[in-house]
């Protein structure tokens, strides 16, 4: 019998959005995958090179549970140096991945029936991985262009509030919050006496002269009650390298630390050499690549909103789009009504080939979720896709 906690926990929407889409390649179906939040990019060479010279070198076997040096050590230097946060070696981790240290960090700090207060939309993961830790996932709205609203989180928090979960820049809206939101929300965290987790994986796509700030960085006391998360998956397109680190006060890690021992034992020792090279070498990589995305998210915003009935923000950072979509919903296909965004997303699927998540995964009913990490031209003839196949719709009678 499979456990009852296991039974309430809801599969992640884009993982299984992405075997199906795998599944109908393999079968012959010609799908465009707008879906899946990795780089289109293949990996720096001179980060593989690493990658290839530590296995040459017989560099193998098991490592610390908090990683190796090196590589901690380069992560301290790039804390200090471009997120203005000093932070010792010993109180940084690494983990298979951002994910891992998130849920390690919650397996570390919540207790059952602890609340753990998350901006929404957000990731599909968030709620999840709250309820597997034994805590309870209490969402709140952001404001209505998807910034980070502290009165709402203000008026959430309770006796049983043990953290603030946020994303900045944001998946899925592309939001990146304010300097002064994250101020206000350090100092919430302190009044309430509430840890914040910080999962800043976007921290290098930011647009429109926009900056990322760390809240770790705002004061002494806002580093003392951060988990800053972090992963080399998105900068340096290194999403199968699984390999992401976690950052925070003293106490905290060694908690991490306890959970990481039982649960991974050490991170891939090949990996890790590769992220101490991808931080120690050129950042041009990094800025040719957001350049493009760049590039990308100002065509697909603009070409979405071209199409009726779409209402698409530009978003200020990562590489997603969430577009509103409500004005197709109870139309019809041949019959089928349009009942909510996962029938959309289905009637996508099927008819424009074209892969997208349903809005109400991230908690935002009635959009859709699309990357734009794929190249332009890919970009428009999805595009064309989708205005086509939303434009076969007919107004339910």
């Amino acid at each position: 019998m499979i456990s009852e906690r296991i039974q309430k926990i809801e599969p992640s929407k884009t993982v299984e959005l992405t075997a199906r889409t795998a599944r109908m390649r393999r079968e012959g179906i010609p799908v465009t995958g707008l879906n899946v939040g990795e780089p289109d990019f293949d990996t720096p060479p001179h980060i593989c090179r690493a990658a290839k010279e530590a296995i040459d070198s017989g560099f193998t076997r098991y490592t610390p549970v908090m990683g190796i040096p090196e590589l901690r050590e380069a992560i301290a230097g790039k804390l200090a140096r471009e997120n203005k946060v000093r932070y010792a070696t010993d109180e940084i981790t690494i983990g298979p991945g951002a994910k891992q240290c998130i849920y390690a960090a919650l397996l570390a700090l919540c207790d059952p029936g602890d609340e753990v207060i998350i901006p929404y939309p957000c990731w599909v993961s968030y709620t999840e991985m709250v309820r597997m830790a034994g805590g309870v996932p209490v969402p709140v709205r952001t404001a209505e262009d998807f910034s980070l609203d502290p009165e709402a989180v203000r008026a959430a928090v309770t006796e049983r509030t043990k953290a603030v979960l946020i994303n900045t820049p944001n998946n899925p809206t592309g939001a990146v919050y304010s300097k002064e939101s994250l101020e206000a929300l350090a100092r919430l965290a302190g009044e309430s006496d509430f840890y914040i987790i910080s999962d800043e994986v976007y921290e290098c796509m930011v647009y429109d002269g926009r900056k990322h700030v760390s809240v770790s960085s705002l004061s002494e006391d806002a580093r003392r009650r951060t988990v800053l998360v972090n992963s080399f998956s998105k900068t340096y397109a290194m999403t199968g390298w699984r390999l992401g680190y976690l950052a925070a006060d003293r106490e905290v890690t060694a908690a991490v630390n306890v959970v990481q021992s039982q649960m991974v034992s050490a991170v891939n020792s090949i990996a890790q050499k590769a992220g101490a090279a991808a931080l120690a070498g050129s950042q041009d990589c990094v800025a040719d690549m957001v350049r493009e995305y760049d590039r990308r998210r100002t065509y697909l915003s603009g070409r979405l909103n071209r199409i009726p009935g779409v209402s698409c923000r530009q978003g200020e950072g990562a590489f997603y789009l969430l577009p509103d979509v409500t004005a197709f919903l109870g139309r019809t296909y041949h019959g089928k009504k349009m009942e909510d965004d996962l029938d959309l997303a289905e009637y996508l699927l099927e008819r424009a080939r074209v892969a997208v998540v349903p809005g109400s995964a991230f908690l935002a009913p009635g959009h859709l979720r699309i990357t734009y990490a794929a190249s332009l031209e890919t970009l428009k003839d999805a595009a064309d896709a989708i205005e086509a196949a939303l434009g076969e719709l007919e107004p339910s009678v």
